[in-house]
């Protein structure tokens, strides 16, 4: 069995609250008539009066309750296949895992904050195949494009810097395996995400952007830190971090370089997204989603059937059944007299 809205299994917390609130008011009624008239006066004025009844329409309320509570969480049980068109396009999501990208500008640090960024990137995707390509001097294809989320989050959760050990900025090559990656003949429907802080770019990206423009690949760069400079940690432990540094003993700093990927983005009919300390994919994935979709295919897909109407039909019943239990249980006695 599955769960549609799961999060409202906690009003199942307010069943017990409402068992207390049913006791502390019969008690409190007691006490009133009590106040009233003596118990043996109170038997005669009220000689229907059955503890019993009360607590079986109590019962019925908390059941009803129980029932409309599973309700609303939308069982799912039960299955059934159904054939569903695909529409979307092929996105490859390019990560630059060099150094540099260990700054810690943007906390915890630039590497793990675009992780972040990009599986709520992943998250917001519909019908759209996605691919995952890591880079630094060198570049990798990390996930092939792929329907599966979850495996490309996966493969995302796994990466760092150690992946490449070849130090630089290699976006000409990323550029290159993401377009023979997309395996399209058409020249529609790609799109090229790259993240990177832009440093020590490799010479031709611009020129490598515009050969995958001729292919219908449009690239989107985003630039991550700060154009101030930061240093990079090497190493941390307890209470201290070691950064890099240059032979002569100076501190190495990093700075975003945005003009590259700006021109990089531009070329191939893309843009620009100057994230600097305050990284956010939402715009990327806005921008996509309104690029035409090409058709996926046909898929079939295993759907499980909605069943809240079963607990919606039992929760009305007892409700039902609560009202028209009496209060009182009717009693026949023979009459006795005015002064008995």
């Amino acid at each position: 069995m599955r769960f549609g809205s799961p999060e409202y299994f906690w009003f199942l917390l307010g069943l017990p609250l409402l068992v207390g609130f049913f006791i502390w008011s019969y008690q409190a009624r007691q006490q009133a008539f009590r106040r009233f008239a003596d118990s043996a006066l109170a038997r005669r004025l009220a000689p229907g009066a059955s503890l019993s009844r009360q607590v079986w329409k109590w019962t019925l309320v908390l059941a009803a309750l129980l029932f409309l509570v599973l309700a609303i969480v939308q069982p799912r049980f039960g299955i059934r296949m159904e054939m569903v068109e695909r529409k979307g396009v092929d996105i490859m999501v390019a990560l630059d895992v060099s150094r540099s990208m260990l700054a810690q500008d943007i906390a915890p640090n630039r590497l793990e904050r675009a992780k972040h960024e990009i599986g709520k990137f992943i998250d917001l995707l519909r019908g759209d195949r996605v691919g995952i390509i890591v880079f630094a001097g060198e570049s990798y294809v990390q996930c092939p494009l792929t329907l599966d989320y979850g495996a490309a989050r996966m493969f995302l959760d796994a990466v760092t810097t150690d992946w490449v050990q070849l130090q630089g900025t290699a976006i000409a090559q990323v550029i290159g395996q993401s377009t023979a990656a997309f395996r399209s003949e058409g020249h529609k429907h790609k799109v090229l995400v790259v993240l990177s802080d832009g440093e020590d770019l490799e010479d031709g990206a611009v020129e490598a952007a515009q050969k995958a423009a001729e292919q219908g690949v449009r690239i989107y760069t985003v630039g991550i830190g700060s154009e101030s400079g930061v240093p990079i940690p090497i190493s941390q432990g307890p209470g201290s971090v070691v950064y890099k540094k240059d032979r002569s003993g100076n501190l190495v700093m990093t700075r975003l370089n945005p003009e590259v990927l700006d021109r990089i983005a531009r070329e191939s009919g893309g843009s620009y997204l100057h994230a600097g300390l305050d990284l956010d994919l939402t715009r990327v994935y806005t921008e996509i989603a309104q690029m035409e979709k090409k058709d996926l295919g046909m898929n079939r897909m295993t759907v499980y059937e909605e069943r809240y109407q079963i607990f919606l039909l039992i929760a009305i019943g007892l409700l039902i059944v609560e009202f028209f239990l009496p209060d009182r249980v009717r009693r026949q006695g023979e009459w006795k007299g005015r002064f008995a």
